[in-house]
């Protein structure tokens, strides 16, 4: 059965929401366990650690699930590591637009971080869902 781009969305939500829990489990986990004690540990390198563990998470169940009907060549390497790493571009570039949308609301509105974080957070979502839609896992034109 296709699967519509509303169903996606919803899909692509529900993958991302449980993300945010494993991105931020996984820096709980680093910053106050495994790598706690030292400036870099906790605040350059556990993030760093939470944001790639969240999206190779995100990806396997995006390519698994959300646009499972789009890919072509199942269990091939190649395909494989050509979606993740574009994933992992655009997941980078969501990331800056995030960041920049996070400091500019903040700026213009004096609002607490965390609404700026959460509008910003909308943002970026609909930034990578386009990217994943249009870029990663686009229809593949028939020849």
């Amino acid at each position: 059965m296709p699967c519509t781009s509303i169903t996606r969305w919803i899909r692509f939500l529900a993958v991302s929401t449980i993300g945010t829990a494993v991105d931020t489990l996984v820096l709980w986990v680093c910053s106050h366990y495994w790598l706690a004690g030292s400036y870099w540990g906790e605040n350059i390198f556990s993030p760093i650690l939470s944001f790639v563990c969240a999206a190779t998470f995100n990806f396997s169940l995006f390519y698994c699930f959300v646009w499972r009907e789009r890919i072509t060549q199942w269990g091939a390497i190649r395909s494989i590591m050509r979606h993740y790493c574009g994933f992992l571009g655009s997941v980078t570039g969501g990331f800056g637009l995030k960041m920049v949308l996070l400091l500019l609301i903040q700026y213009l509105s004096h609002w607490d971080v965390v609404w700026c974080n959460l509008l910003a957070l909308c943002a970026s979502g609909l930034f990578n869902f386009l990217m994943d839609e249009w870029v990663v896992f686009r229809h593949k034109r028939k020849r």
